[in-house]
């Protein structure tokens, strides 16, 4: 008789981008609103750390989640906040150089207590210490029992020194000391919110075993490709006959860029508005753009047949579209090589847009998982707001695509001159894309002015001026460029600067209301 083995029903995992959403609803179930968090923040800390972050499903849901990041021995030692530590939950400072496992989160099922997740995620971590020589793991563990209990231990030190002592008992500190975690203080004002324990947390630490101070240990980084080509078309508005017309002079730089290899091919902002010029008469603006959007679905087609057939990404610039409601918004697609289509919206339209064609502003803004790592789109206007691009990079983007439509130099130049702005303050790479030439019969598109560029942050490994290639300006052409995601690596944590790093996270923070 042959003897099947059924599939396991229980199973410890690195967590996944994909499992960013069931790892917020896990958190929601644990924890009260005020001290969860969502999957934007769940995805800062896979791709801050992707070998640090673990999950254990129970019959395909997740039941368990742990968190962790390497940080250096004097900062996980000192005293510290969980914001400040974490770089506000999205594992910002993590340091692949550093000595120590950081513990930021672990949950599970409330439902499910008696299955030991919680042991299988913390013997997770301690594999994971182990394997990279780090000399130990060290956390904020929360006092649940303090804040009932203190009328007889006022302080959370008493109250500490009861449980080590045994004249308490608290079953999380219990957990913990039966894992082989010692306390080596208290964390005051730790989690803010967190009233069971009166905001403190308990420093406890796990030291190393096996951790051999002769051996470097090996550097903790992430899982991205070393190099990515990026090519982006700065494209010439021209009449066109037919929609075929148009998608076959797209399909030919798609076919230049692919032709050298290139990983992502990025188009301007709004470079459909050439369909328009086969409109029988002029449109006035708003007629305009509602005719332009009746082609929404079709360009969106016809584009991921381009990224299929070529086997490229596309940052296919944006199009105008209609939302749920009916109101437009300027919509950037992004198709990928497998065929998937995601569509990023512009969250601020220019002074022109609401004025002239009544585009509404989107309310989404999150990074884009790719087979090259993460990326972030932002369309236009969307990258003279710092908050935006800092929030795509703190998801893990390295990269930022910035479509842009500009009239004049000086609206070019300002744009330009945020994007470069938003590459060095986030250590990290912004390609611009822009249209060129005229289209006289269409009202507001007929002037553009480009000069698409790819941008670096300022340091000795990248080019004198933070630029890996240009354009000259207002002529059609293709701008490639290699970039190098471990240079980024570099820049973050053995540049001359490191403004990730080195952001006061115990003076401000920046909170965004739930998106995706």
């Amino acid at each position: 008789m042959t003897v099947e083995r059924a599939p396991a029903k229980l199973s410890v995992r690195t967590a996944r981008p994909r499992d960013a959403d069931a790892i917020a609803r896990l958190i929601a179930r644990v924890y009260p609103p005020h001290l969860s968090y969502g999957p934007s923040v769940i995805r800062g800390q896979i791709a801050s750390f992707p070998d640090g972050q673990f999950i254990v499903e129970y019959e395909g849901n997740v039941v368990g989640y742990a968190a962790t990041f390497v940080i250096d021995e004097a900062t996980a030692m000192s005293k510290h906040t969980w914001p400040e530590i974490t770089g506000n939950g999205y594992a910002a400072r993590h340091d692949p150089k550093g000595n120590w496992l950081y513990g930021m989160e672990v949950c599970v099922d409330p439902g499910l207590r008696g299955l030991r997740i919680g042991q299988r995620l913390y013997d997770a971590r301690k594999r994971l210490a182990e394997s990279l020589n780090l000399k130990g793991i060290v956390f904020g563990g929360r006092i649940p029992g303090f804040a009932r209990r203190k009328r007889n231990f006022p302080t959370p030190e008493a109250y500490l020194d009861a449980v080590v002592a045994r004249k308490l008992r608290d079953p999380v500190i219990q957990f913990q000391r039966r894992n082989g975690f010692e306390p080596i203080g208290i964390l005051r004002d730790y989690l803010p919110g967190d009233a069971d324990s009166e905001n403190h947390a308990a420093h406890m630490v796990w030291r190393n075993p096996y951790a051999d101070p002769s051996m470097q240990h090996e550097p903790a980084s992430g899982r991205d490709p070393e190099a990515v080509r990026v090519a982006a078309v700065q494209f010439q508005q021209r009449n066109v006959s037919s929609f075929d017309e148009f998608m076959r002079n797209v399909a030919y730089f798609v076919d230049v860029a692919t032709d050298r290899q290139a990983d992502f091919v990025v188009f301007p902002e709004r470079f459909t508005a050439a369909l328009l010029s086969m409109e029988d008469r002029p449109l006035r603006p708003m007629a305009a753009i509602e005719r332009l959007a009746e082609h929404a679905q079709r360009f969106v087609e016809a584009m991921s047949e381009l990224a299929i057939a070529y086997n490229v990404n596309i940052v296919g610039g944006s199009h105008p579209t209609h939302n749920e409601a009916g109101d437009i918004e300027n919509v950037a697609y992004f198709f990928a090589r497998d065929g998937s289509v995601i569509a990023q919206e512009k969250i601020h339209p220019s002074r022109d847009e609401k004025y002239w064609w009544n585009i509404v502003g989107g309310r989404n803004a999150g990074t884009i998982e790719t087979d090259c790592g993460p990326v972030g789109i932002l369309t236009g206007y969307d990258v003279e707001f710092p908050e935006l691009a800092r929030k795509l990079v703190d998801e893990g983007a390295r990269i930022l695509f910035v479509p842009f439509s500009a009239e004049s130099r000086d609206i070019y130049q300002r744009m330009r001159y945020c994007a470069h702005a938003r590459a060095i303050e986030n250590q990290c790479y912004v390609v611009m894309a822009g249209n060129v030439g005229n289209l006289p019969e269409i009202e507001n598109m007929d002037l553009q002015y480009a000069g698409s560029c790819i941008l670096t942050p300022c340091d000795y490994r990248f080019g004198r001026d933070g630029i890996a290639n240009e354009a000259s300006e207002n002529i059609e052409t293709v701008v490639l460029a290699d970039l190098d995601l471990l240079n980024l690596s570099w820049v973050r944590t053995d540049g001359t600067d490191r403004h990730l790093r080195d952001r006061r996270f115990d003076l401000y923070s920046i909170a965004w209301q739930r998106t995706r």
